[in-house]
């Protein structure tokens, strides 16, 4: 009948739709190997196969590799079954039809009695039931939404976790996309949480398929990084990975995947967060509540792709579009620009030089070698600051990054690294002439000058090595021996500050340590300056205008490097006092800092959330709130937080405040001992004693006449604190 037609032709014309944002396995898949399946139900296979991979390869890299699993799940033996296991996803999250949960378990636990009773190969019933497993830890998708780019999911983070089992914290959420050549995951670890974008462009197919294996640990990894490094903040740490395949492609063809790409995972991710009639009406969501993600640029993200981002998160209806992705060109903050991460890795660089080398860095000299080039965002200006603030008591004796490496052992001429910079260009550029005698310049367009670009971090000897560029886990446990000096020496740096993400592996840094006493401060605290940036850049787009914001820049951004830089300074200053103090490496007592602080965090959250402390109670710690915005924040538009701000996101923001207070004041210890049922309290009750303290040192420092009540609450600080505190044991 007529009405069958019209139904056959809206499917038609649906599915004609989605073919330019299809993967081409799955077109192969729907259009030429088996057409019965549909555009829907193949799109949905060829994206658990994506998602499968980072998991099964875990069990077998061999067995389970990306192309084995598309190919196992797809032989006509077994995708009808494949079929099946899809229907039941479809069925589970239907918008007007959904099945009941008692009816989802009985139809799961027939197909995997189906399964066990069909499948005589291990390998393809392990796959079709940790695909029943995706659609029993699928909590939201976009399946059901007509105009969507790409396929998504909102997943219980457990399914990530391969058979084995893994001793490791499970993220808060993951969201996962897949797309026409792209998969993309984006991992946090609280409710509402900010972190990077990155895109990774493999250069052939079989690098392709090493990242496809790690490409959901590498976001784990980042995003667990950024969750100690946000201590600071109200939003907790996340990260977002886009793995792009641009196997012979051309340079533009790339160019135009990896924007495609961008668009579809960006506008994927709003699918399942907005809030919006649409997505109440066609998305079942089982989380059954809103979620709240700030994104910001990461690698190969380009100013294109941030602007696009923030309009259509305005277009899809995000409560706070501008907030959406930070380091806008126009209202935002650019972090290379103004240097912000290289601010805070200068300031661990200054403790540790101090505290580790008793070098005072203003008056002595002192050799470094770095990783990064002049026209990288840290690297380049962290030359910038070394330059300004010591001057040519720094020798930077190497720099090595993608073009090759320059070295000097009486150190690289200032003067031309400031050229470089200025001008963006990478250290292949340097001028031979302004090397010294034994100076050299080694490019990465020849053999040689790759193998020595790539030993120099390892061969040069320095006072110290801030690695500021290049790809995670470059010293890991199978070369950190090549950091150690011959015969037993010690090491070529005995002071690292990890200015990049992930340069040094967990274990390695131990090996380090333990073999050779090298002092390391890890990426969570060196190089947290970016985060804390973007997090104001967050909270500028929620109260000001963007005229306010545009006509205050620059008093904003010097108060927001000041802010970063007391941050730094209170970490480092409390990391080195426990190191001195306790047994453990300077990564341990780093962790234990942003574990304490964390820990505080959340139980606080949790207690303002419970209603344990009343709305006037909170109302009362919104001083807190104030004392953590920018001065020229807080004067424009204070008085706007409670129309404009979240209010759970000014919960986290007193929550952390709080939190960061009484960890940097008395340390992990003190906060260790206090029971876990009554840390909120106590942490509540500190606060308050803080205010009365600050009471008293108003009255000394105005050498005003104290009275008998007064002069009892300084007899007793004094008898509470005494030797302990004078002593700097906390």
């Amino acid at each position: 009948g007529q009405g069958s037609r019209d139904d056959m032709f809206k499917l038609l014309k649906r599915e004609l739709k989605r073919t330019k944002w299809l993967d081409p396995e799955t077109m192969d898949l729907v259009f030429d190997r088996y057409p019965w399946l549909g555009v829907r139900r193949g799109e949905i296979i060829t994206g658990f196969c994506s998602l499968m991979h980072p998991i099964m390869s875990k069990i077998n890299p061999l067995a389970f590799s990306k192309t084995s699993i598309f190919h196992t799940v797809t032989k006509k033996r077994y995708i009808g079954h494949a079929s099946a296991i899809v229907d039941l996803f479809l069925d589970r999250f239907h918008p007007t039809q959904r099945i009941s949960q008692e009816d989802f378990e009985s139809q799961r636990a027939r197909l995997q009695e189906l399964i066990e009773a069909e499948i005589e190969d291990t390998m393809a019933a392990g796959l079709l039931y940790k695909m029943l497993e995706i659609v029993s830890h699928s909590l939201k998708t976009n399946i059901f939404l007509e105009n969507r780019y790409a396929f998504g999911l909102r997943l219980d983070p457990s399914i990530m976790v391969a058979e084995q089992g893994e001793d490791r914290e499970l993220p808060y959420g993951i969201l996962f996309a897949h797309g026409r050549r792209f998969n993309g995951y984006h991992v946090r670890f609280r409710d509402i949480s900010r972190g990077g974008m990155r895109l990774v462009t493999p250069p052939n197919g079989e690098q392709y398929a090493l990242e496809s294996a790690r490409q959901y640990d590498e976001c784990y990894g980042l995003a667990f990084a950024q969750q100690l490094k946000n201590k600071d903040i109200p939003e907790g740490g996340s990260k977002a990975v886009v793995l792009i395949d641009v196997d012979s492609l051309s340079l533009s063809a790339k160019n135009f995947v990896m924007r495609k790409s961008v668009k579809a995972f960006t506008d994927t991710i709003l699918d399942l967060i907005v809030d919006t009639p649409e997505t109440r009406e066609q998305c079942v969501n089982f989380r059954g509540r809103k979620e709240v993600i700030y994104l910001g640029p990461d690698e190969q993200v380009i100013p294109q792709d941030i602007n696009w981002i923030i309009q259509r998160a305005a277009k899809r209806g995000y409560d706070t579009p501008n907030a959406f992705m930070s380091s806008k060109p126009r209202a935002g903050i650019n972090h290379k620009e103004y240097g912000v991460t290289s601010e805070g890795v200068n300031v661990y660089l200054d403790v540790a030089l101090r505290e580790i080398l008793g070098l005072d860095p203003k008056k002595d000299s002192f050799t470094l070698k770095m990783t990064g080039g002049p026209d990288g965002d840290v690297a380049g200006n962290e030359l910038k600051i070394l330059i300004r603030e010591y001057g040519d008591n720094c020798k930077i004796v190497g720099i090595a990054d993608h073009s090759g490496c320059a070295e000097d052992p009486e150190g690289l001429n200032h003067e031309e690294l400031m050229r470089l910079f200025h001008a963006s260009l990478c250290i292949s550029h340097f001028s031979e002439s302004k090397l010294g005698t034994d100076g050299k310049l080694h490019l990465a367009s020849t053999e040689e000058g790759v193998k020595a670009r790539n030993s120099m971090h390892n061969r040069l000897v320095s006072d110290a090595f801030v690695p500021a560029g290049g790809r995670p886990n470059t010293i890991d446990m199978h070369n950190y021996k090549h950091f150690l000096l011959e015969g037993g020496g010690g090491a070529s740096s005995p002071l690292i500050v990890e200015g990049a993400n992930l340069f040094i592996t967990t274990e390695a840094r131990q090996a380090l340590f333990e073999e050779a006493g090298v002092a390391i401060v890890k990426d969570s605290s060196a190089n947290k300056g970016g985060v804390i940036t973007s997090s104001y850049e967050i909270i500028c787009a929620m109260l000001l205008s963007e005229e306010e914001f545009t006509d205050n820049k620059q008093q904003i951004v010097n108060e927001v490097l000041e802010k970063l830089r007391n941050f730094a300074s209170m970490e480092a200053k409390l990391m080195f006092r426990e190191f001195h103090n306790y047994p453990g490496s300077l990564p341990y007592h780093s962790q234990m800092i942003s574990n304490a602080i964390n820990n505080t965090t959340d139980v606080v959250i949790r207690a303002l959330d419970d209603s344990l402390v009343s709305e006037a109670e909170v109302m009362e710690l919104l001083p807190l709130f104030r004392d953590h915005l920018p001065k020229t924040v807080a004067d424009l538009a204070f008085d706007r937080v409670k129309e404009r701000v979240p209010s759970q996101y000014v919960k986290n923001a007193i929550a952390s405040s709080i939190a960061s207070k009484m960890v940097y004041r008395e340390g992990t210890k003190f906060v260790d001992a206090q029971p876990q049922d009554k840390l909120a309290t106590i942490a509540l009750a500190y606060i308050e004693k803080g205010k009365q303290v600050a009471l008293l040192r108003e009255s000394l420092e105005k050498g005003g006449v104290l009275g008998d009540s007064e002069k009892q609450d300084i007899l007793a600080l004094l008898e509470a604190g005494g030797a302990r505190t004078a002593l700097n044991l906390f």
